[in-house]
């Protein structure tokens, strides 16, 4: 019978449902800027367990089971996007960076179509992958592939997905539904795989861990139950909990909110029975769990990180599980980190709008979500989490990132960037941190002119912040996707090596020859010459944008100066000048840098006295124990002469038709031009006597406008007359005409 968690508690053994829709997140008062009010504990706790568990034969005594069925295009459940923020997008990346000094190492073909016999049956491949000890793990929608990690040598597969369920029955052995995620868990080195069950009732996820860090071994295995359609689950490796989450839709079409469970970590890698799970959910956006990078944990009961992007701003969670006693477990909103106006991928609806040569098929972006990976890596100073997602840029697809960092206050932004050097779209983005403080992301690119193919750009620590490298190309793809298949990638996976904490190793889609259901996946691995070595002595870096700057005599410029962080340093870094010309004033905004990284506008101003000459003057930074300087130049021109000045008058209406005895009047302005400021009085030319003439006032000094009114008499003659009105400063006559019909 199939169970409904929402509804019904099941006895012995509990997961724990936070249901957050049905009241207020509350924020917690531990980050900057929070509300202070305490942690709420939402009601509805639902208590329940791992529905059917075993230990698995080694995989390498199972036989590999092919893909079965028909060609299908696998739908993804649209998710609500939140309101478009106005205004332009100020994260995008106006400079270049040279290209990665990034050694590659691998580079070879994944499972896709004719790969080991492979046969295409569905769209799109949901590419990811993740690199262990000596072996790398990929699966596409509904296979896997064990590759050596050395050579790159096919060890097993590919094999349809819920081979690895063979012998556990129910769903998961009987089903094979895709959405996958393979991830190596680095703290216990051993391979985590799941993925849903859904085409049978009950919906379930099917999770496995690995009893060693052999993928061909024996392996744990679990169902979750779930009540609504569990779509897009996306795994986090935490030390307390695996953490997963979903986008949930009742009857597999109505979305009810995104959800996030944590798995019982402990209980699944000793391969014991019934592992509990506590999920929360809110009532609207796709979540996404941090999931940890290299081997140094965060401290101690650190809650994981869960975040999902709203208007402007990325909205984060703490979430904290408590095993011994689920009950106190918590999943608490955070005050929003604000970012940098953006429109979601599409111009706004992050659906399909990516052009490819020869074809009118359009490819999706899945703009409505972050991309996986939320990276987490802990330094001495910082914990630091990298993440993606498609926005729109000057009518493309481009990739958003963002570089997040908690001192131990809660999450702030280190730094963010639109990356779209040219008329190419890019979408499909996964990124991560290596253990030096290396950024890469690989993404998927195309455009009329472009067949889609994967490339990815990086930046290290010295760099400018928001900056990526010139991009490399991974491969280049040989074919459009044909009309009838629009859904691309899904998602994609970058991930680090565990051995050597500098080596990258990524997987994305694309094709040899146009077509659909034909795609092919590529596995790459690279790495930065600066990762591996001793890590570098700390300390700190300063440069300005741009190096020089031109101004006139009395006036004012501006050039940016960063202060980039190597190392552990963490020192606090005050700006100031030296070797300053006399009549030029520095003014520094902020005045020093926490934390040893940052910008701070520096403003130039110089007095009209200054001589006009090319002058250099330094920036200087000084910490406790450090100071490091970096030139400007500065060209002053002669301050041309100032504007003559003179003033221009006008008139309105430029004609009137009255009868005689009645009135006209029109108005007068005076414009200056050049600081002219002087009183200017007016006059009129071509009246006939008969008329009386005034100009309310008579004169106004600089600007303004005055009524010139005209009262005709019963004896005025009856014509067209052409009046000429002037005004005069005493030393300049300025004139324009209006006419007058009197009948």
């Amino acid at each position: 019978m199939r169970r409904n968690l929402l509804l019904a508690a099941v006895s012995l053994s509990s997961v724990l449902f936070l249901s957050l829709s049905a009241m207020p997140v509350v924020a917690d008062s531990s980050g900057a800027g929070a509300q202070q009010e305490p942690p709420q504990t939402p009601p509805g706790l639902i208590r329940a367990a791992a529905v059917h568990s075993d230990v698995s034969r080694p995989l390498r005594e199972i036989a590999p089971q092919a893909e079965r069925g028909f060609r299908r295009e696998i739908p993804v459940g649209p998710v609500p996007v939140p309101p478009q923020g106005a205004g332009a997008d100020t994260a995008v990346q106006s400079i270049a960076v040279a290209g990665l000094l990034a050694a590659a190492e691998h580079n070879f073909d994944g499972i896709g179509q004719g790969f080991a016999g492979f046969n295409v049956t569905s769209a799109p491949p949901d590419i990811n992958g993740a690199v262990g000890t000596t072996q790398y793990v990929q699966w596409v929608n509904t296979s896997f592939a064990v590759f050596d990690k050395a050579s790159g040598t096919l060890l097993y597969g590919p094999a349809a997905g819920n081979t690895l369920w063979t012998g556990f029955g129910g769903g998961c052995q009987a089903n094979n539904d895709g959405d996958p995620i393979v991830q190596f868990d680095k703290l216990a080195q051993r391979w985590v795989m799941t993925q849903f069950s859904v085409d049978t009732l009950p919906y379930l996820q099917c999770v496995a861990v690995s009893s060693t860090d052999d993928a061909l071994g024996t392996w744990a295995r679990y169902a979750f139950e779930y009540n609504d359609f569990p779509d897009y689950p996306k795994l986090g490796v935490w030390p307390d909990a695996y953490y997963i989450s979903f986008n949930m839709f009742r009857n597999g079409s109505f979305f009810t909110g995104g959800r996030v469970c944590a798995y019982d970590r402990a209980t699944m890698l000793a391969g014991q029975p019934a592992p509990l799970q506590i999920c929360a959910q809110i009532g609207s956006g796709s979540l996404l769990p941090s999931d940890l990078d290299g081997t140094t944990p965060p401290p101690a009961g650190t809650p994981n990180y869960v975040l999902r992007f709203t208007t402007g701003a990325l909205q984060w969670f703490k979430f904290h599980v408590d095993w011994a006693t689920p009950a106190n477990s918590t999943f608490v909103q955070q005050s929003n980190v604000p970012v940098a106006p953006f429109t979601i991928s599409c111009n706004g609806t992050g659906g399909t709008c990516v052009p490819q040569p020869g074809t009118s098929q359009r490819l999706d972006t899945l703009g409505d979500r972050l991309m996986y990976r939320l990276a987490y890596r802990r330094f001495p100073t910082h914990a630091a989490l990298v993440v993606n997602h498609a926005v729109t840029f000057s009518s493309r697809t481009a990739v958003r990132w963002y570089e997040l960092r908690d001192t131990g206050t809660g999450l702030t932004l280190h730094q963010q960037g639109t990356y779209s050097p040219d008329e190419d779209h890019r979408w499909m983005g996964s990124a991560a941190m290596d253990g030096a403080g290396n950024i890469v992301i690989g993404y998927s690119v195309s455009s009329a002119a472009t067949v889609p193919g994967v490339r990815f750009a990086g930046r290290e620590p010295t760099d400018p912040l928001g900056t990526l490298s010139a991009e490399t190309p991974l491969v280049a793809g040989t074919g459009s996707q044909q009309q009838g298949l629009s859904r691309w990638g899904d998602y994609s996976s970058m991930s680090v090596d565990p051995i050597d904490d500098c080596t990258f190793w990524y997987t994305n889609q694309y094709l040899k020859a146009n077509g659909i259901f034909n795609w092919s996946t590529r596995i790459a691995s690279f790495k930065f010459g600066s990762c591996g070595g001793a890590p570098p002595d700390p300390d700190f870096a300063i440069s300005t944008t741009p190096t020089s700057r031109t101004v006139v005599q009395g006036g004012s410029t501006f050039v940016t100066a960063q202060v980039s962080a190597a190392g552990s340093f963490g020192e606090t870094v005050a700006l100031s000048g030296a070797n300053i010309p006399a009549g030029v004033t520095l003014s520094f905004t902020p005045e020093s840098l926490i934390g040893g990284s940052g910008f701070s506008s520096v403003g130039i101003t110089t007095s009209a006295a200054v001589t006009p000459a090319t002058y250099s003057f330094d920036i200087v930074g000084t910490s406790e124990t450090k100071s490091h300087s970096t030139p400007v130049t500065l060209v002053v021109d002669e301050a041309p002469p100032p504007p003559s000045t003179d003033f221009s008058i006008a008139a309105t209406p430029s004609s009137r038709n009255i009868r005689r005895g009645e009135t006209a009047t029109y108005t007068v302005t005076v414009t200056p031009s050049g600081g002219f400021s002087a009183p200017v009085t007016f006059s009129l030319t071509g009246a006939d006597p008969s008329m009386n003439v005034s100009f309310a006032p008579a004169s106004v000094t600089g600007s303004g406008s005055a009524t010139l009114t005209i009262a005709t008499t019963a004896s005025t003659p009856r014509t067209l007359y052409t009046l000429t009105v002037m005004g005069s400063d005493g030393t300049r006559l300025r004139q324009t005409t209006v006419s007058l019909r009197v009948r």
